[in-house]
């Protein structure tokens, strides 16, 4: 091997990593910078109560319907292209969206945007495995922690953002910029990915893997505490006499923990046999997040917060195991489109669930009951997920 390998190699991985990088900062901006626009959105198409509801129930529906569509994608236009695809998609629907006049129109362009994160989301882990194989557990965290910084810097900038452009329409479009730069660089990657394109799918369906259903399950409840945390977390602490600014500094105290923890959980998820040690602390931490804030909200605050945060630092390890459970790129994709598409629409109705026990109840001791009870089968089949099984041993 001449010098000259390695440094071909770099140069090939250097577009990769970039197209890695930006589709990853894509992944979430497209869903956060709609909530704290919200309010201008519905004076501005008229979203009445149900549609607005809607709106914000979009994100796991879109992920759970248009994630299985991901495999076939890549098997016709290689991994590149199907993330190209996908960003196509995320920048349309942006763009078309901003321009909405209507509930209508607003909500399906959403739905197409949402559809673009959803077939990216499926096909990273299998990037990563088949581009990086001997750097799996570093780029997952990479593009983990790009992720979660998207997410943030979304959430916010996107008020600030449109007061600079002068209305709520400039504020949304503007994030379409950042997907068509990643859909350059995919088009410019199609000729150096691996290429997986116009092969037929060879492994049956993973109904019969117990470790696709135990990831499944993992990833259910982690959604599903993700989504009542971002929700509901602020209204618990107000609930509990603390003002809207600090509830809403103990709401980025925990996503700014998961930052850096989504860089350390995957490197540290692929340095051990099984994961199952990583599994049981991140559940009993949350166990112990869920019931301070169930009975002592007002007794250190920012610990219920910090751990929550650690607590669900569960989603970067549970895509780390996605990259783990499988030995081909085939079982990568075809686990990530089953455990994601799965994982989110089952976790729909949690969040509606603790919103109406809630209401019923007027406390919040009942849901998060609820949420820590939910912590049970995410234990059991986490363990499963996170044992030393490859999903192609097991079909």
């Amino acid at each position: 091997m001449t010098l000259a390998t390695p440094l071909r190699r770099a140069t090939a991985a250097g577009p990769v990593v970039a197209l890695i990088l930006l589709v990853s900062l894509n992944l979430r901006p497209g869903a956060t910078t709609v909530g704290p626009l919200l309010p201008e959105i519905r004076a501005g198409i008229g979203l009445n109560g149900f549609t607005a509801g809607l709106l914000t129930a979009l994100p796991p529906l879109c992920f759970a319907a248009f994630g299985p569509l991901a495999p076939r994608i890549a098997r016709r236009f290689g991994a590149a292209g199907a993330l190209g695809v996908g960003m196509l998609m995320l920048a349309a629907g942006i763009a078309v969206r901003s321009l909405a006049g209507g509930p209508a129109v607003f909500l399906l362009c959403t739905m197409l945007a949402l559809g673009g994160i959803a077939i990216a989301n499926v096909l990273m882990p299998s990037v990563v495995k088949r581009e990086f194989p001997q750097r799996v557990g570093l780029m997952t965290g990479i593009y983990t922690a790009v992720l979660t910084i998207g997410a943030a810097t979304g959430a916010a900038l996107a008020v600030p953002v449109a007061e600079a452009l002068g209305s709520w329409r400039s504020g949304l479009s503007v994030w379409g910029v950042i997907a068509l730069v990643a859909l350059i660089i995919a088009v410019r990657c199609r000729g150096l990915t691996a290429r997986t394109d116009g092969g037929p799918r060879t492994l049956p369906p993973l109904r019969r893997s117990r470790t696709a259903w135990g990831l499944a399950v993992f990833f259910m409840v982690n959604a599903t505490a993700a989504y009542f945390t971002m929700g509901w977390m602020p209204q618990i602490y107000q609930d509990a006499g603390f003002s809207p600014n600090t509830a809403g500094l103990l709401l980025a105290l925990c996503i700014a923990i998961g930052i850096p923890l989504a860089f350390v959980m995957p490197v540290l998820a692929t340095r051990r046999p099984n994961q199952r040690a990583l599994v049981a602390v991140l559940l009993g931490t949350g166990v112990i997040a869920y019931g301070g804030l169930a009975f002592w909200p007002s007794t250190m605050p920012w610990l219920w917060a910090l751990l929550s945060g650690i607590s669900q630092s569960a989603f970067p390890l549970a895509l780390a195991l996605i990259g783990l459970r499988a030995r081909t790129d085939e079982g990568v994709t075809l686990l990530s489109s089953f455990a994601q598409s799965t994982g989110y629409l089952c976790a729909v109705p949690g969040p509606i669930i603790m919103g109406v026990a809630y209401q019923w109840t007027g406390g919040w001791e009942v849901p998060l009951l609820f949420l820590i009870a939910l912590l049970v089968p995410a234990l059991i089949g986490g363990l499963r997920a996170a044992s030393p099984h490859v999903l192609e041993d097991e079909l």
